[in-house]
């Protein structure tokens, strides 16, 4: 079996989206000839963004070797010294701690086992550098893996357009050194084509995220609560949202937001304010309705809720397991997928890793979604009703459309269960093996 070198900092008992990607390949790439050795951090749970789940370990295969960090990543710093290094753009603490430890380990694995190929999935993005470093200094061909499009990125604001230079510089440096970059939707592969011009010569491959098929094969209990459900799993960009609509005039006078996105789109807030007019027009409504936030909710979260009439509507559940949110999704008779809005005519690169999940439940979704890969998918799935992001009256039309349904217990939609068997997560891990087939052929 080819033995691979598998950096992945967000890996288990640490939960969260993030996690996932690694996670299954490291579960399937065994069926397909691959034994990772994986290089992680030391698995601590380190709030809001790093939940612990333990129940994820449970799907390692008992023959994976897994190095950890010893020691925990530096106490994060100070709001105003993260804010001069980045305007700087100088290295944080944590940076440095991933680098010069992940990189020793790596080198070490490298001395003890005869590695085929390097495969580090980002981010963090850092894990490009490492990479590059180790394929160097021992000769082993390395692939790029990217969970999110780096400075390419529409949710990622900049403090000026100087900052995102660097950088694309930075990305362009470490990718150009990948035997093969694999983005996570066909748009990013686009963007990053036209982005840099000489990577047109290099492989780069779209391996989308997806589900596991093995999450959903318990029988799911019906719920006997008689509440009409909206469901939102993952997490909710309330405060940086409002942050960017407020320092909208000066992002975009220094150029660090990209496409002219926003961000609150991404949150609960045209949710609220659509069912908030919803009740106003039919108020019989509220006596059924339920709408459960699943996942780990920050103060401007539940503040923002709190001040919403509907608020005794509204439950936040906290972070649940993967397995436990699978569950509530499953469940759900209205599923919600909010992304950020952009201008009219800009597709997104991004696909939300609970589009996959949420597919796969054949419930209906209501997708407030710009154009893009996301929208391309669920207009083809056949369970999603979709508007723009920031189109309240669209949600409300849904809300009622799915909820008179739900009254005379009748099925809206029906899952393209062809279609969607192309995101399972066995299926997306045989392609990652096909690229790491091509990549040993090419250095042999």
């Amino acid at each position: 079996m080819n033995k691979v070198l598998f950096l992945a900092y967000y890996f288990p008992p640490v939960g969260g989206a993030g996690v996932q990607r690694a996670l299954k390949y490291v579960k399937y790439l065994p069926e397909e000839g691959y034994l990772p050795i994986v290089i992680t951090g030391p698995g601590l749970s380190e709030g809001r963004w790093e939940p612990r789940d333990n129940n994820l370990l449970d799907e390692i295969p008992y023959n994976i070797d897994i190095c950890r960090i010893a020691q925990p990543p530096p106490i994060s710093e100070k709001k105003i010294t993260s804010k001069l290094r980045r305007w700087l753009s100088l290295p944080s603490d944590f940076s440095e701690w991933w680098i010069s430890n992940a990189k020793n380990i790596a080198a070490k694995a490298c001395q003890q086992n005869d590695i085929k190929v390097i495969f580090a999935t980002m981010s963090p993005f850092e894990s490009a550098y490492i990479a590059m470093q180790i394929s160097a200094e021992y000769r082993i061909p390395w692939v790029a893996d990217l969970r999110d499009p780096w400075a390419l990125d529409e949710m990622q604001i900049y403090p000026s357009c100087f900052h995102r230079r660097v950088e694309l510089n930075k990305m362009h440096k470490y990718l150009s050194t990948a035997d093969v970059i694999i983005m996570n939707t066909p748009e990013a592969v686009t963007s990053l084509k036209r982005q840099f011009s000489d990577f047109h010569s290099k492989r780069i491959a779209a391996i989308t995220n997806g589900y596991d098929i093995d999450d959903f094969k318990d029988e799911v209990r019906p719920r006997n609560d008689d509440k009409f459900r909206i469901v939102h799993s993952g997490y909710l960009h309330t405060e940086s949202g409002i942050r960017l609509r407020n320092r909208r005039h000066i992002s975009n006078m220094l150029g660090g937001v990209l496409n002219d996105v926003d961000v609150l789109t991404r949150s609960h807030v045209i949710l609220i304010r659509a069912i908030e007019k919803m009740i106003n027009l039919h108020p019989a409504i509220a006596e059924d309705l339920e709408i459960l936030f699943i996942g780990s909710a920050d103060r401007s979260d539940k503040s923002y809720a709190i001040t919403s009439s509907i608020y005794p509507l509204i439950k936040f559940s906290g972070y649940l397991t993967h397995k436990e949110s699978i569950a509530q999704v499953r469940t759900a008779d209205l599923l919600f997928l909010p992304m950020h809005n952009l201008p009219v005519g800009k597709r997104s690169t991004i696909v939300p890793g609970k589009t996959y999940e949420y597919i796969a439940s054949g419930r209906p979704i209501m997708a407030a979604i710009p154009e893009g890969d996301a929208k391309d998918i669920l207009e083809r799935c056949g369970t999603a009703l979709i508007c723009r992001p920031d189109d309240e009256l669209g949600m409300i039309e849904t809300i009622m459309k799915v909820y008179e349904a739900w009254k005379c217990n009748i099925g809206l939609v029906r899952s393209d269960k062809d279609y969607v068997m192309q995101y399972e997560r066995r299926y997306l891990t045989h392609l990652l093996a096909k690229e790491l087939d091509n990549t040993l052929k090419c250095k042999s």
